[in-house]
């Protein structure tokens, strides 16, 4: 374990006794970091990040200041996690390898870390009396279940390892809960973007991506006919979601969506950006990626009724503010 952020002001030291303390695993990630900042915002917070920087990056915590501990750290180590996650109010668990092509191309590290990994959280978690478990499960649970929008309650059809993966986080989150008292809540994942997400790797998201041409002034590829829809959500939107999963009464061992119950296609995101930006570049086309489903949609009624979920940004608002972020950092 390495620490390369901590107190700003040893005069502060004494603040530790009285702030919440909150882990954040993958908090170097794109939507960690998000929620990093987010929960330190709020105030009265002390944050703990816990990342091995395989695909999170330590720019993306840049200009923070606060109550901020930075641990690089594997979650598959029992021993560091044990001592990482004792006294947290609240231990948000994002880490994870989070890629359908990437878990068919690389199923072995994915397994480890998105199941062994989970399970040796949740153990150190339960062991060390930690608070509740936030776990980022993911809407590709659902597969193609041809009824939108995706209720909590309808049957999984995972169609990816990675999927499988993530199911299984979700059963050994209400295991622990119900057999090892420690509380928990699983919030499904739809299709999270906003600024910091990557769009170098070969398994970006699809919005990172369209920003990088746009920029560029170059055409994206869409696998597929670009009429497979998803329920874009912002980043911000999500650590609100989360931060209130870590507070809402009543929901330990439950499954929640965690989208904004809109869909839109990939057509009709790119013919936004471009009417952004003012210009007119057509999309190019290749085959279909494996173990991508067709449409997803988030059915909002639990995150509502339980969480108080109100969604801020638009799907407009959201691809401006991001792809403004995009070009101040391309330059």
């Amino acid at each position: 374990m390495r620490v390369f952020a901590t107190w700003k002001h040893k005069s502060r030291n004494w603040l530790h006794k009285i702030m919440e303390r909150y882990v954040v695993t993958g908090g170097a990630g794109f939507i960690g970091s998000a929620l990093v900042r987010a929960l330190l915002n709020q105030g009265g917070s002390q944050v703990a990040v816990i990342d091995n920087f395989l695909s999170g990056k330590r720019s993306n915590l840049e200009g923070l200041d606060g109550a901020l501990e930075v641990h690089d750290a594997d979650i598959r180590d029992f021993d560091a996690m044990s001592r990482m996650v004792k006294g947290a109010a609240a231990v948000f668990h994002l880490a994870a390898i989070p890629s359908v092509p990437r878990s068919i191309a690389q199923p072995v590290p994915s397994h480890e870390v998105n199941i062994d990994g989970t399970f040796t959280l949740l153990r150190a978690c339960a062991e060390a009396k930690a608070g509740r478990v936030v776990y980022a499960a993911s809407s590709s649970a659902y597969g193609d279940t041809e009824v939108l929008p995706k209720v909590e309650s309808m049957m999984p059809r995972p169609k990816s390892p990675y999927a499988a993966q993530k199911l299984m986080g979700e059963y050994y989150a209400g295991v622990f809960a119900d057999c090892f008292g420690l509380p928990g809540v699983s919030l499904r994942f739809f299709n999270v973007y906003g600024p910091r997400q990557d769009p170098l790797s070969p398994y970006s998201g699809v919005i990172s991506i369209f920003m990088r041409c746009l920029i560029e002034r170059r055409s994206p590829t869409i696998h597929g006919d670009g009429e497979q829809s998803r329920d874009f959500t912002f980043v911000e939107d999500v650590a609100a979601l989360c931060i209130k999963a870590s507070q809402a009464p009543g929901v330990s061992g439950k499954v929640i969506n965690a989208g904004n119950g809109n869909r839109y296609t990939l057509n009709q995101v790119w013919q936004t950006l471009n009417k952004i930006e003012g210009v007119s570049i057509a999309a190019e086309y290749g085959q279909p990626r494996p173990g991508d489903v067709r449409d997803s949609q988030a059915d909002t009624t639990l995150a509502r009724t339980l969480l108080g979920h109100q969604p801020e940004f638009r799907l407009e608002e959201g691809l401006r503010r991001t792809l403004a972020w995009y070009r101040e950092t391309s330059t």
